[in-house]
């Protein structure tokens, strides 16, 4: 189909022809028209006009009109039309389709028809014979035929039967022979871009995770700055606890020393 709508743009393209139109300063008009579809066809014509009023002793109007236009010069030959083919299923239940197309030029004209399968057509109607035979499990497989009908059905949670498997065991089958599945290609689409997803999410949880690392390790240097500190403290306190008994036995030494004799 592709190919024949290619051929008759190229056939357009190459018997198209410009049109061109002029005016004159003095204010004649030149028109030029030029029509090509299997013949040349050549309009040209002209017009111009003057006008004179002299006013002494009394009035007086000239006026000159000059119209000019070219005799017919061109091709005179005719094309015969192509007339495309009509492509008709005869209101037939029938899953087809007619195409047709056709252009003409001179000296060849060209048209040509045909059908195209319709195969969705083909599925729904023998899902449909299928479901009113009782065969629920094949009307459903002959409508995972399709792409579109495959992924839905996974994603809804309820894969496509594989082999007389359904279920959970139908979608272990999927994913062991993958390339057999009728939408491989998004499927494998999908399979890089959770790829590529989880490799960036990965990336941001190593970064977080260095990041909060770095904030404990922080932490754990101020807690042992704060651990250091107060082991100073209790050591100073310490010190001190022992001059002041070092002060209490002396004093109690002397106080011995004056007792009664």
């Amino acid at each position: 189909m592709k190919r024949l709508l290619i051929f008759l743009l190229f056939f357009v393209m190459i018997g198209a022809t410009p049109i061109w139109a002029d005016t004159t300063n003095s204010g004649a008009t030149t028109n030029s028209q030029t029509n090509t579809s299997g013949s040349n066809t050549t309009i040209s014509g002209g017009y111009s006009q003057e006008a004179t009023t002299t006013y002494e002793n009394g009035s007086s109007s000239n006026s000159t009109t000059t119209n000019t236009t070219n005799a017919y010069s061109g091709d005179s030959r005719v094309v015969n039309s192509a007339s495309a083919p009509s492509m008709s299923a005869m209101s037939q239940d029938l899953c087809v389709v007619g195409i047709s197309g056709g252009i003409s030029k001179f000296g060849i004209g060209i048209s040509a028809g045909t059908y195209r399968t319709d195969e969705n057509c083909e599925r729904i109607k023998l899902s449909k014979v299928l479901n009113d035979l009782g065969m629920k499990v094949a009307a459903v497989s002959i409508l995972c035929q399709d792409e579109r009908v495959f992924h839905a059905m996974i994603q809804s949670g309820t894969p496509c039967p594989y082999n007389g498997k359904i279920g959970s065991e139908a979608l272990k089958e999927w994913k062991k022979y993958d390339k057999l599945r009728p939408d491989y290609e998004q499927y494998t689409a999908d399979l890089k871009y959770i790829e590529r997803k989880n490799k960036k999410l990965e990336k941001a949880y190593e970064k977080k995770m260095k990041e909060n690392a770095e904030e404990l390790s922080k932490q754990q240097v101020e807690l042992d700055a704060v651990a250091a500190e107060k082991q100073k403290l209790i050591d100073e306190m310490n010190e001190l606890k022992g001059v002041d008994k070092k002060v209490k036995e002396k004093n109690i030494t002397v106080h011995a020393d004056n007792g009664p004799r």
